[in-house]
């Protein structure tokens, strides 16, 4: 990325150069396999962090599944640890003991969106940044929990039931429905889905951002051969001590975060298929 702060000699006390904050530029990466063709982004890294989010999450069901025992084992306990928990604060609450069908989905989307969200956090240069900061994978994983409620409320209900649940709140007088109506195909069909991408876009997108922001002051701060003189460079190193551990106090937080985000994602949809099941509300 062309950040001034990250270039070579470019420090506080020194030759003059001001900080630049990183911006968006650093969600916008060159392709590495360009198709040459209209519309079409190539082959990124957020490609390539999706593919190693997918073998990831094979790999912990693998290693922990694999050797299966009655009495189980750190790894196999770690497993069925997460699987209760989705299950029981999860799915149960929301679809009762129906939920249990659709458990699976659910931890494997948990799963799958939380290692793309790590992937910010993983030490190798030019790869640290969450999939889930790229628009296009919260959107697909929304419009496949959105395609998903309809199939199921439509399949349950009937079209017109389903549609009618929807947009009929029950108990509504019918003098007030012209109002009520539109306010519900707006807040169900449109708003809900878009919010469902955006809520998990928007927190890592911030996220990330905020720490790369530690990580450029802080190596924009450090300076200890100033040319300024030695109490100075002094003055820059604390700096720079400071910048570094908000970004590791930050680093922390937002590793919760990524988990938190994933279990919204995760509640939101159980909660939508779950009305689905139900019908009217």
């Amino acid at each position: 990325m062309n950040v001034a702060a990250w270039e070579p000699g470019c420090h506080i006390f020194g030759d003059g150069c001001g900080f630049e904050a990183p911006g968006t530029e650093l969600f916008n990466p060159t392709p590495w396999v360009d198709f040459g063709l209209a519309g079409a982004a190539g082959v990124t890294k957020y490609y390539v962090l999706a593919a190693l989010s997918v073998v990831v999450v094979l790999a912990f069901w693998y290693f922990t599944t694999r050797r299966a025992k009655v009495v189980p084992g750190r790894a196999q306990g770690t497993a069925e640890l997460l699987v209760g928990f989705l299950r029981d604060q999860v799915t149960r609450t929301t679809m009762g003991k129906e939920g249990d069908k659709f458990l699976p989905l659910m931890v494997t989307l948990f799963l799958f969106i939380f290692t793309m969200n790590v992937m910010g956090l993983i030490p190798i240069p030019g790869f640290q940044v969450p999939v889930t900061t790229s628009l296009a994978f919260p959107a697909v994983l929304a419009l496949f929990v959105y395609i998903l409620w309809n199939v199921i409320g439509i399949r349950r209900h009937g079209a017109v039931g389903h549609i009618k649940a929807r947009l009929v709140p029950s108990g509504v007088p019918a003098w007030i429905l012209p109002v009520v109506v539109p306010i519900e195909a707006l807040s169900n069909f449109i708003i809900r889905p878009a919010t469902h991408m955006i809520r998990l876009f928007a927190v890592m997108f911030a996220g990330h951002l905020l720490l790369a922001l530690f990580a450029a002051a802080g190596f924009y701060m450090f300076n200890p051969m100033s040319p300024m003189g030695p109490v100075l460079g002094a003055v820059s190193v604390g700096y720079s001590a400071i910048a570094l551990i908000g970004f590791l106090v930050f680093t922390v937080f937002e590793l919760f975060i990524m988990a938190v985000q994933a279990y919204v994602f995760v509640l939101l949809s159980s909660i939508y298929i779950g009305e689905a099941i139900e019908g009217a509300h």
